[in-house]
């Protein structure tokens, strides 16, 4: 008997603590007046007001979850989501405006702009900060994300934020570097044309079709505005707690953007994590296997990553929040 119950225990006590937080998922929508917003909402199952990151995605088509339909599925938004709501933390992700769910507002993408889209994340802080369910508002961006919560920050009231794979340099300088070694060389002489004119405010009628997912006409409007950004800057205009992630197998962003950051904001927290990729996931610095994990739901995210976002949150200084439920 007493050796069973020697077996059973560690069982039992292994059960017990990889008991989930009870989540309630529910979908949410933001009215914009030019156009419905629409996300998910996680949240632990509690009375008791809780702190609510609103994740913000990269570029491109990139949808709430992390999902771009030019790279495949990879869930690396929504599994962050999970990880946050199974530790006592709520989030709010949604899908940008033209983008997937949220296509109906921003059917137009002329009309789009880096200003317009953090102008919604804003928009999408008030929001949250007025729900008595939650404390504190931490705003999360990953990528081009992180640029775009940079700008919306003091306007949502944000408590904190949290920039993943962000760049420091203006995304002209970054596309041109990661175009120099995947283009051949006419191909990469007219991508630099173009990159110049758009960051001289000039549109281009005529693009190479190889060049067209990039820079069609019809997005040119949106770089123009992305272009004008410097996003160290933006963010070392903070003046609320920030923390900084970079992974060193990171092939699209690199961790000198990371450490120019810092620079920019000294008291920001800044933790490389090692063996990291753009989608947050442990990936060796092997084009096939990089390539392979943005399509990859399976492969969880790097456990440092998680450790490093809860440990940043729950040290914030508690936040009182004077709004009503809805």
């Amino acid at each position: 008997m007493l050796r069973l119950l020697l077996l059973i225990l560690p069982l039992l006590a292994g059960l017990a603590q990889a008991a989930p937080q009870s989540v309630l998922q529910r979908p949410i929508e933001l009215d914009t007046g030019s156009g419905t917003l629409r996300g998910t909402l996680l949240r632990p199952k509690t009375d008791q007001p809780v702190p609510v990151a609103l994740i913000i995605a990269g570029s491109g088509p990139t949808d709430r979850d992390g999902n771009n339909p030019l790279g495949g599925r990879n869930d690396s938004l929504k599994k962050l989501a999970q990880l946050l709501a199974r530790n006592g933390i709520a989030s709010v992700r949604y899908d940008k405006r033209g983008i997937a769910a949220s296509q109906d507002a921003g059917t137009d993408e002329r009309q789009l702009s880096i200003e317009l889209y953090a102008s919604d994340a804003a928009a999408w802080g008030r929001r949250l900060k007025q729900d008595a369910r939650f404390s504190r508002l931490i705003l999360i961006g990953h990528s081009e994300g992180a640029l775009i919560a940079s700008l919306a920050a003091d306007s949502a009231g944000a408590d904190a934020l949290v920039s993943i794979a962000g760049s420091a340099r203006p995304i002209d300088q970054l596309l041109r570097a990661q175009l120099q070694d995947r283009l051949p060389p006419p191909l990469l002489a007219q991508s630099e044309s173009l990159l110049s004119s758009l960051r001289a405010g000039q549109q281009v009628a005529e693009v190479p079709k190889p060049l067209e997912v990039l820079f069609r006409p019809s997005v040119q409007p949106y770089l123009i505005s992305l272009f004008r950004q410097d996003p160290a800057q933006a963010f070392g205009r903070l003046r609320i707690p920030a923390l900084i992630l970079q992974g060193s197998h990171d092939i699209q962003v690199g961790v000198a953007d990371a450490e120019q950051l810092k620079a920019a904001r000294p008291d920001a927290q800044l933790t490389i994590i090692d063996g990291m990729n753009h989608m947050l996931r442990i990936v060796p610095m092997d084009m096939e296997q990089q390539l392979a994990s943005y399509r990859d739901p399976h492969l969880p995210l790097a456990r440092e990553l998680g450790d490093r976002i809860l440990d940043f949150i729950q040290a914030l200084p508690a936040s009182r929040n004077a709004g009503n439920s809805r």
